[in-house]
């Protein structure tokens, strides 16, 4: 049974030739349609169709699994991450404790006023508004 308004004839894999397969795998190399908008901007039934002909006329390597760049290849466990992740936070409280002092020294030994009075400044201006 056919429905009279649909948009799209139902094809089978063996109605797309050659040309038509590499014209689509050549739109989505370009980046002109992710591989989804691909399938639905000509109709292609398959959910993998698409992927299938990337894979098999494509110029991508498809023999490895891809690894976006910004994201670290990793096998670290949840509990070493935690681990790893506290290491780091105690070395920065001691960065900041070791700039902190050396801020101190500046402004004790050369008065270079370097540390900005926020509270101070900001009650100030706090209670003129209120007026």
């Amino acid at each position: 049974m056919e429905t009279s308004n649909s948009k799209h004839a139902r094809r089978s894999q063996r109605d797309y030739t050659l040309g038509f397969k590499l014209s689509v795998v050549e739109l989505v190399e370009k980046g002109e349609f992710t591989y989804k908008q691909a399938q639905k901007h000509f109709g292609i039934q398959g959910r993998s169709t698409v992927l299938v002909w990337l894979r098999k006329h494509g110029k991508m390597d498809w023999s490895k699994p891809f690894q976006h760049p910004l994201m670290p290849k990793s096998k670290e466990t949840p509990a070493q991450k935690i681990k790893r992740l506290e290491r780091e936070l105690q070395d920065e409280k001691i960065r900041n404790q070791v700039l902190n002092g050396m801020v101190d020294i500046m402004d004790k030994e050369y008065g270079a006023g370097l540390r900005k009075k926020y509270l101070s400044d900001t009650s100030g201006k706090l209670n003129n508004k209120t007026k």
